[in-house]
């Protein structure tokens, strides 16, 4: 794997791992609220063999840069540059974007302003339709990093303390020990003042995935409690070429929940977008 920073359009520099070979079939691997590209791991690890992977940091997280004007996470364009940058630098033919939970937001943006012609498909994983004001009751979970205040506090120990109870929500059943604290030490690598501006817009996600005209997926996690199951029904229901898969007794992070399965549904989805691409 081999790591690269790319600068985006205003300035900020994002981060970006690539794995597998160049000319495959690529994917662009988005990660979720306070979270970095190593949750990725267990995909790129099944998949690199015969796809080209790139797993970006979003500004404010992981290694990429962190801003501190609010206007950097609220900005519908500046996401969308971020995702056409990471494009632009991996040299990706025809990506499928992969979006887990807050991932679904940035996905949405591109969408928004630059359309779907140039992509092969788009894969939800747990994913969110609708921040802020936007967002409905029956989309959120009761374990909703929105409902946490200590989450977005300045106060270390308090942000740690909600930290680590987020991540053990994530999941249906616990993770191996390695694994969790590797994604609670992620977590923290995002910052109270990024964490409170990423809810800080009031947007609707859903007329981006209505109008997407490349084949969709939403695969999602049926014991989630972050994000509820019905908003990844109801996102695929919106996709004029959206499907649906439900996990039985999965959480909201179906990729580390069931690796396997994950990566066999993705592997499947991609060869078949890119497929009827091609043919188009």
């Amino acid at each position: 794997m081999t790591t690269h920073i790319t600068p985006s359009t205003d300035g900020t520099q994002i981060a970006w791992t690539e794995a597998g070979p160049r000319g495959a079939p690529a994917i662009l691997l988005i990660h979720g609220w306070a979270q970095q590209f190593t949750c990725w791991q267990p995909t790129i690890d099944r998949l690199q063999d015969r796809f080209h992977l790139v797993a970006m940091d979003l500004r404010g997280h992981g290694a990429s840069g962190k801003p501190e004007d609010p206007a950097a996470y609220t900005d519908t364009q500046l996401w969308s540059d971020d995702v056409a940058a990471v494009i632009a630098a991996a040299n990706l033919a025809r990506p499928t974007l992969v979006g887990w939970s807050y991932g679904s937001r940035v996905i949405a943006a591109h969408l928004a302003t630059r359309g779907c012609a140039h992509l092969a498909g788009v894969v939800l994983a747990g994913g969110i339709l609708a921040i802020g004001k936007a967002r409905e009751d029956w989309m959120v979970g009761a374990s909703s990093p929105g409902l946490d205040r200590d989450l977005y506090t300045e106060d270390v120990p308090r942000r740690l303390a909600a930290t680590a109870r987020f991540v053990a929500a994530c999941t249906a059943e616990p993770l191996d020990r390695t694994t969790y604290a590797e994604l609670v030490g992620a977590n923290m690598l995002c910052p109270a003042h990024v964490r409170r501006a990423l809810f800080g817009a009031d947007v609707d996600l859903r007329p981006a995935y209505a109008a997407l005209t490349r084949p969709g997926l939403a695969i999602h996690g049926l014991a989630d409690t972050v994000v509820t199951a019905r908003t990844g029904e109801t996102a695929a229901g919106l996709m004029p070429k959206g499907r649906f898969l439900g996990y039985e007794g999965v959480g909201h992070a179906p990729f580390l929940e069931a690796p396997d399965r994950f990566a066999a549904d993705l592997s499947e989805f991609v060869t078949m977008a890119n497929t009827e691409a091609a043919d188009a």
